[in-house]
């Protein structure tokens, strides 16, 4: 994430100093919130079984999304280099490439490598698609090679991870000779095209698509390859992940859902399989709070002919009670809100639920949809009658301004990712960690966002942040809340 400040004209370096200040002409960027597009990438290509991330670039952009992977998801992180050195960045990467996916195919026998190009390497313009096509020609039996471009100046993790959805989707469902009029039916099947969000909400997802008796190819799924069990010895491949042949089954899904409120059609995998092989695409917004999750639920029991399995409709009634009961804690509270910007978007409509204002909803997202999207949730939340008293940031928000902005809407509390911490502190209220990244506190893979049980969770933690933060800054100290 990323917040802009005004634009201004350039100044010729001749003029001296003191005839031009400092906050007029220049334009900068302080404690950005974004995290780069390969980021993205990787994380779905670990959602694959036996797949590994290969980033075509220098040595230290692997380190440092494997840093910042580690430290959310506390699991190893394999990601492989091509390892610019001074001659590839002068004479091209080509090289570098072909004797990376050798290694990597020597030493984990992946059945796929996903390469995600970095800032250099699509500086230079190397021509990654023809070194794969070349790679192939020469070991036909192969991994299945996937490039996605995911330049970091050109966007967030988030577009690096719909790049890399998008990409992988062309690769196992590619356009056909003959337009398809129909989708040709794979039984019950439904592609499923999943969020940026944690292990645990997949999980639950899978759970979800299985009370329905839905089966379904759930790109990415991993659930399990970054929040798996022990080993007693190192596993350079995790179980787990969607396996590769029930990819292949994607041009034959009959419907695909995907979850977003900003994804242009142009980037969209559930889109590109409606256009190239008449599959029914339903786009929803992250099924946090009620109203958002009872759209996810509505459309399965119509895609499964039933109803809504019990043990859902009883999480979904106790939900509602915990509404009730938390109402006299959360009404009027003022909250800022920033993240992805779907994320943003969920949120702020489930703070509009619980009685709570979002005052600042703060985006890194480049799409330009966020504004609409926002405006659109709100205005069709339930009992929320005017967007009027949202502050949004829609574009390269970075946190300093966000700081500016928030210190004088006076909010209750921050709901986001760890980032916001320096912020939270300096405006003396709580921050409740949502999303990614989470890397001061344990067990942020966890962490449940998505459908009723996630709500509910969510909900508590607010709730029991606030009443926290009232204990411990009073001066009496309340025992009975």
């Amino acid at each position: 994430m990323t917040l802009s400040l005004p634009q201004v004209q350039s100044v010729p370096s001749v003029i001296p100093d003191e005839e031009v200040p400092v906050s007029d002409a220049f334009t900068t960027t302080r404690n950005a919130c974004k995290v780069c597009s390969p980021l993205g990438a990787a994380v779905v290509i670990k959602g694959i079984q036996g797949a590994v991330p290969l980033l075509h670039g220098s040595q230290g952009c692997a380190t440092y999304i494997r840093r910042y992977l580690i430290s959310h998801f506390r699991d190893p992180v394999d990601i492989g280099s091509s390892n610019f050195s001074e001659s590839a960045a002068v004479f091209g990467g080509a090289e570098n490439l072909t004797r990376a996916l050798a290694n990597m195919t020597r030493q984990y026998a992946p059945s796929l490598i996903g390469v995600a190009t970095t800032c250099l390497a699509e500086t230079i313009g190397d021509d990654v698609a023809s070194v794969l096509r070349s790679y192939h020609a020469s070991e036909p039996q192969g991994p299945r090679l996937v490039h996605i471009s995911t330049p970091a100046y050109a966007g967030t993790h988030m577009d690096g991870y719909h790049a890399a959805l998008l990409a992988l989707t062309r690769h196992f469902a590619p356009p056909p000779s003959i337009p398809v009029a129909q989708p040709r039916s794979a039984g019950n099947r439904i592609a499923v095209f999943a969020p940026f969000v944690s292990p645990a909400d997949l999980r639950y997802l899978r759970e979800i698509l299985a009370d329905f008796h839905l089966p379904a190819i759930l790109l990415p799924d991993y659930a399990d390859t970054l929040d798996g069990p022990a080993w007693a010895d190192y596993q350079t491949l995790p179980s787990g992940g969607t396996p590769v042949e029930t990819l292949d089954m994607l041009p034959q899904a009959r419907a695909a859902i995907e979850f977003t409120s900003t994804l242009s059609p142009q980037k969209s995998p559930a889109q590109y399989l409606a256009q190239t092989h008449a599959i029914p695409a339903q786009t929803l917004p992250l099924p946090i709070g009620l109203s958002f999750t009872d759209r996810l639920f509505d459309l399965l029991a119509s895609l499964a002919g039933i109803s809504m399995p019990t043990v859902h409709a009883a999480e979904r009634g106790r939900l509602v009670d915990a509404y009730v009961d938390a109402h006299k804690y959360l009404s009027g509270r003022r909250a800022v809100i920033f993240g992805e910007e779907d994320l943003v978007v969920a949120l702020a409509c489930f703070c509009a639920e619980i009685g709570v204002t979002p005052v600042l909803c703060v985006t890194g997202g480049r799409s330009g949809r966020f504004s609409a999207a926002l405006d659109a949730a709100l205005r069709d939340c339930p009992g929320w009658a005017s967007t009027a008293a949202i502050h949004k940031a829609s574009d390269d928000a970075d946190f300093a301004a966000l700081l500016e902005r928030a210190a004088a809407l006076q909010p209750d509390f921050l709901l986001g990712s760890s980032k916001g911490y320096p912020a939270a502190r300096a405006l003396k209220v709580p921050l409740v960690r949502v999303g990614f990244p989470i890397h001061d506190r344990f067990g942020g893979q966890r962490l449940l966002h998505l459908g009723y049980r996630g709500t509910q969770q969510l909900l508590d933690r607010i709730t029991n942040t606030l009443l926290e933060h009232r204990q411990e800054t009073s001066d009496v100290g309340y025992a009975y809340m």
